[in-house]
């Protein structure tokens, strides 16, 4: 099937890269598979924190952030593109009804498309899964 996109298949595997560093990134600690239930003793709960009055710095990860900007940055038809490609991945359409799932995703772009996108949890899978069903 040959399609025709506006957005490259390099874009598209870049942004699933970026959606999976981004994925990473905020599941953080749950590597380990433990259910992070927390035991308190004692001395933990005795109050020896110290604080010097700074906020606490932590390690900024900008994956998600970056993520955002990129698919943002998008135009219109990149944008509705992007989506259908989910869409197809995920099963809501076949392959062959990529141009029908590019007007509805153009025909309901109401509202922010990178928080709609990075909001679902499985956006780099299907978004790969899509890319696999039209073979780019």
């Amino acid at each position: 099937m040959a399609v025709d996109l506006t957005l490259s298949p390099a874009t598209i595997r870049m942004l699933v890269q970026k959606a999976r560093a981004a994925a990473a990134a905020n599941d953080g600690g749950y590597e380990t598979g433990n259910d992070h239930e927390i035991e308190f003793d004692n001395e933990s709960l005795e109050d020896t924190h110290a604080h010097d009055g700074l906020a606490e710095e932590e390690s900024d990860d900008l994956s998600a952030e970056e993520l955002l900007e990129l698919i943002e940055d998008l135009n219109v038809d990149e944008a509705a593109e992007l989506v259908a490609l989910v869409w197809i991945g995920r099963g809501d359409y076949d392959a062959e009804e990529l141009d029908q799932a590019i007007e509805e995703a153009r025909d309901r772009a109401l509202r922010s498309t990178a928080k709609y996108l990075i909001g679902m949890p499985l956006f780099a899978d299907h978004l790969e899964a899509g890319l696999e069903a039209l073979d780019l």
